[in-house]
């Protein structure tokens, strides 16, 4: 599926691992049901919040065959690339063509902090040699590294680079963006706490990470605010939010996986160097997951207008 849409709900799905920190694909294959049941548009492999730094190329591969085979060509499956070596990323590039990948998220280089100019020239070097279509992950929070409009001219040559993971966590950005290009990037969120607002001035989609422990309720939020129904997605958005915080931490990963184990979407184990949560930082994510479900929203109608 090399010609979709960058729209919609794209999970970065977690990996699953049993208590043995090897993959639990039964685990990871029952959350994979839930995306597609509740009506998620893509699913991103081996970003973040599915331990890309921990798994095997051999992982890699086995849960991207586990994913294809799962979503029967129904929704787009994207590989994530977050390496060092621009010959590397190249490699895992090809490699997720070949192995049947339908588009590619793209990192800049990891660990040294490129300039500009080097920045754009690993992006295009990727691009020159994949026909996948490519979404750049802009997130100067997280990897120093700022993807700034002058970049994105330079990048705009190259045809199969057509999508922007936006996680500068300024919102004007999407304005700038689009009074630049138009609609030649299509522009994701890539921040949970702050999706609505995304889509409401002009993201095509959503790069979640809640979702994977509240799918229903993160594709809700999305098809309200794409079909107007604004005060039905403000509901869920505002139950949602102390949920979606957990997102924009340093230990997102095991506070997502605590919510996978309290919805039955997951093991909750973690593998190292990640432990899992304990004292005062297990019991304050524990209580925000009690009050969520406590008030989850029910009978949600989103799918109707679907």
């Amino acid at each position: 599926m090399k010609n979709f849409k960058w729209e919609g709900v794209m999970p970065a799905i977690t990996t699953q691992f049993d208590e043995n920190h090897q993959l639990d694909l039964n685990a990871f294959k029952k959350n994979l049901d839930a995306q597609i049941a509740a009506g998620v548009h893509g699913i991103i492999l081996g970003g973040t919040l599915g331990e890309a730094s921990t798994i095997s190329a051999s992982e890699r591969s086995e849960l991207l065959a586990t994913t294809i085979k799962r979503v029967e060509g129904k929704i787009p499956v994207i590989m994530n690339i977050a390496e060092q070596a621009t010959e590397d990323a190249i490699e895992l590039a090809q490699k997720s063509e070949r192995e049947g990948a339908s588009g590619l998220m793209l990192l800049p280089p990891m660990r040294y902090k490129a300039t500009d100019t080097e920045t754009v020239a690993y992006f295009a070097a990727v691009a020159e040699h994949t026909n996948l279509p490519i979404m750049i992950y802009n997130n100067p929070v997280d990897y120093k590294i700022e993807v700034t409009l002058d970049m994105f001219e330079q990048l705009s040559k190259y045809k199969n680079i057509n999508a922007v993971k936006e996680s500068t966590r300024d919102t004007t950005n999407i304005t700038r963006m689009i009074n630049c290009f138009g609609d030649r990037f299509k522009i994701l969120c890539g921040v949970d706490t702050i999706a609505m607002e995304c889509l409401m001035m002009g993201a095509t989609g959503w790069v979640a990470g809640l979702v994977d422990a509240f799918p229903e309720e993160t594709v809700a939020i999305y098809t309200y605010c794409k079909v107007g129904e604004w005060e039905k997605a403000r509901q869920v958005f505002r139950w949602f939010l102390p949920l979606l915080e957990l997102d924009i931490s340093p230990q997102l990963v095991q506070n997502i996986k605590l919510c996978e184990v309290a919805t039955g979407l997951g093991t909750g184990f973690v593998r190292p160097p990640r432990l899992p949560l304990t004292g005062n930082a297990h019991e304050e994510v524990q209580k925000i997951i009690k009050k969520g479900l406590e008030t989850r929203p029910q009978n949600l109608d989103y799918k109707k207008y679907q």
